[in-house]
């Protein structure tokens, strides 16, 4: 099953030399600053190439950071602020803010931002291998993977690197904690909706697939909350996201409940439950609308028009007809069920 992931720009950074003229004296500590360089550029490159994989770009990852930690973590293993913390500034751009940068003279900084991009890659790594109109069962599982790297590097970043920062966390900027908070539910909804895709494909029970559709749900309405303090300008169009997934799956919730009500001849029950479904899809459907005509960072798209939103459309009908069908050939009394 195809899906249709919303995605706001990766970070920008400016370059960095690393040229610590009267610092980094011996051909050691130049090495280091040449492996920085070259490190660092490589590992911007991976962001954008479309053949890098995870496999790839963890090993780019490690390869900088390893170095970057060299001007974080004390030499001497005590609570000693490492002196080369602050010897060298760093600008990035963020998902959110256009072409603005922040700039902070701090390697944390730098570790952070880097990390940050790091895992939106992640993300659209996902996102572009669940876009796929028939993954495999080995592609959905990398897909879940990705997304559960993304969370875990943005939840390391939230609790163990941001509150190192000097300079706090400006508000609506990516490192503001509920614009992290939002990543991270973001991926956790995501990854379950591999989930969900893979229990209809294998045909498991239809309330299995009701309970995690109801909660995906309440994830989007969770990460649409988060949201709702920032500037509209900035966030609109990733909160119309979150809302049409929440009604989407909604509606896709009321769908296998009416199916698991059928299956208990509660006919009169399935009916109610499919209506409120027609009307979440129906509701999905207005915010795919918004969504395209929202102007603000992330991707131009018609999500109305993506296969998994055109499958949930027939699968509603569909399932509501043999409601009614079936409805119609029971004795009154079960009728008024």
């Amino acid at each position: 099953m195809a899906h249709w992931f919303h995605r706001n720009p990766l970070k920008a950074t400016a370059p960095v030399s690393f040229n610590f003229y009267g610092v980094a004296g011996s051909p050691a500590a130049n090495k280091i600053c040449n492996d920085l360089r070259t490190t660092r550029a490589r590992l911007l490159e991976m962001f954008t190439d479309v053949t890098c994989n995870p496999e790839i770009m963890k090993s780019a990852t490690d390869a900088y950071l390893s170095l970057l930690q060299g001007f974080i973590s004390s030499l001497d293993g005590t609570t000693q602020e490492n002196k080369m913390r602050f010897i060298q500034n760093f600008k990035w751009t963020d998902t959110l803010q256009g072409n603005t940068p922040s700039a902070q003279q701090d390697a944390v900084f730098e570790l952070v931002s880097m990390a940050f991009n790091v895992a939106i890659w992640y993300t659209k790594f996902a996102s572009r291998l669940a876009g796929k109109e028939n993954i495999t069962e080995d592609e959905a599982k990398e897909v879940h993977r990705s997304l559960k790297v993304a969370a875990g590097i943005f939840k390391n970043l939230k609790e163990i690197h941001i509150p190192r920062l000097i300079t706090p966390a400006e508000k609506g900027r990516d490192l503001d904690p509920r614009v992290i908070d939002a990543y991270i539910i973001q991926c956790q909804a995501e990854a379950q909706e591999v989930t969900i895709a893979r229990a209809i494909e294998l045909k498991h029970n239809a309330t299995l697939i009701a309970a995690l559709s109801f909660e995906t749900a309440n994830f989007y309405q969770k990460a649409d909350h988060t949201l709702n303090t920032l500037e509209p300008e900035c966030s609109s169009k990733w909160r119309k996201y979150f809302q049409l997934k929440q009604h989407f799956y909604m509606a896709y919730a009321y769908c296998y409940n009416g199916q698991t009500l059928l299956a208990s001849d509660k006919c009169g029950e399935a009916i109610r439950s499919l209506q409120e479904a027609e009307k979440c899809y129906s509701r999905a459907e207005a915010l795919c609308k918004e969504y395209r005509q929202t102007k603000g960072p992330g991707t131009t798209a018609k999500p109305s028009e993506q296969l998994f939103f055109l499958k949930l459309g027939g699968v509603i009908k569909n399932t509501l007809e043999k409601c009614q069908r079936e409805n119609g050939f029971m004795p009154n009394p079960r009728k008024r069920r």
